[in-house]
């Protein structure tokens, strides 16, 4: 079974961390976020996964190697220019051969993605949208559904009070191959704006399915990421692969650092005397914590250092990125830019 994973944009929003940092490798409890995907992926037997990449290539080629270490057999379209969500996928077409699926890079979820293909083949649909209910769906594509599940109308980020329906489009979609019919060659295409509305107006058999006590989180932005690792780590979602918490072996943490449980510290860290850290809170390999640092409800990436009593508080640091002796972080994000001007 194939699927793609949809990796090809910039991930601005997420700016400065994912400056240096491609989206599919922004880490989510020590594993990248499309690490996470692709376990995901393989957990329902799609064995064959695509990937589109295009800033930073490079990095993700490396980390990802063939897929074998998430259980896939991992292909890479490398994009010489940004074309949509649907123009990417439309430069793999020929490869599917049945139905597929088509998944967003930063998507955190334990779906039933084995029964949202069932729905669809007995339905008969091209397309099936997975679904999500919010409390909040403000900040999403909200999905207005008939009686039997086709979908009825869209609406973009209502404003609060507006909304139609609870339900969000998590951007977990299953297609049959007739889709490519649908999306034009070599032009900038999107599924949301171009492709799903064309398919409302021609009465095309297309559908949403509520995804029944599913987890998911799209971590594009900061607030949903922040969200995402703490749930990871306070245990509210069980990750497979993904070390919620602990220390490993072979860290030494002094006799007078004090962690709360629910933090998780990566490999290779290196504790300063008199360290405090509390919960929810992710350091990442390699990392540095000089004496007297204090962090709480933090994300510290790869290779970070924080300076002799330093305080974070709510605050993410990028990878590699160095905290000054004395500072203080409240509520902010910082990391390293790149030297040379971004060319995408």
């Amino acid at each position: 079974m194939r699927a793609m994973i949809l990796a090809g944009g910039m991930s601005t929003r997420l700016y400065p961390l994912t400056r240096e940092v491609p989206k599919p490798l922004v880490p989510v409890a020590g594993e990248p976020i499309s690490g996470h995907v692709m376990r995901w992926l393989a957990s329902h037997g799609f064995d064959e996964v695509a990937i589109n990449i295009f800033y930073l290539a490079e990095q993700v080629e490396e980390a990802f190697g063939d897929g074998s270490r998430y259980g896939v057999k991992l292909h890479y379209l490398r994009e010489p220019r940004l074309t949509g969500s649907a123009g990417g996928l439309k430069q793999m077409e020929g490869w599917f051969d049945g139905t597929f699926v088509v998944v967003g890079c930063d998507d955190l979820t334990t779906a039933d993605l084995s029964a949202l293909i069932r729905f669809h083949r007995e339905r008969g649909a091209l397309a099936t949208i997975g679904l999500v209910e919010a409390d909040e769906v403000d900040q999403y594509g909200v999905v207005i559904l008939e009686d039997d599940g086709r979908i009825r109308e869209f609406q973009e980020k209502p404003p609060q009070g507006t909304e139609r329906s609870k339900l969000v489009n998590t951007g977990i979609y299953v297609f049959e191959p007739a889709i490519f019919d649908r999306i034009p060659a070599e032009t900038f295409y999107d599924f949301g704006k171009q492709v799903f509305p064309e398919m409302l107006a021609d009465g095309l058999p297309f559908y949403g399915m509520k995804l029944e006590g599913a987890y998911w989180r799209d971590i594009g932005t900061p607030e949903e990421y922040r969200r995402a690792t703490a749930d990871v780590v306070n245990g509210r979602v069980v990750i497979p692969g993904a070390r919620a918490t602990g220390v490993p072996i072979g860290v030494r943490v002094p006799a007078d650092a004090r962690i709360d449980a629910n933090v998780r510290v990566g490999e290779r860290v290196v504790f300063g005397t008199g360290v405090r850290i509390g919960g929810p809170t992710v350091i990442g390999d390699d990392a540095v914590l000089e004496d007297g640092a204090v962090l709480e409800r933090s994300i510290v990436w790869n290779r970070a250092r924080i300076g002799e009593r330093a305080t974070l508080r709510d605050a993410i640091v990028g990878e590699g990125y160095t905290v000054p002796d004395d500072a203080t972080l409240v509520e902010e994000i910082v990391a390293n830019e790149p030297i040379a001007p971004l060319s995408p």
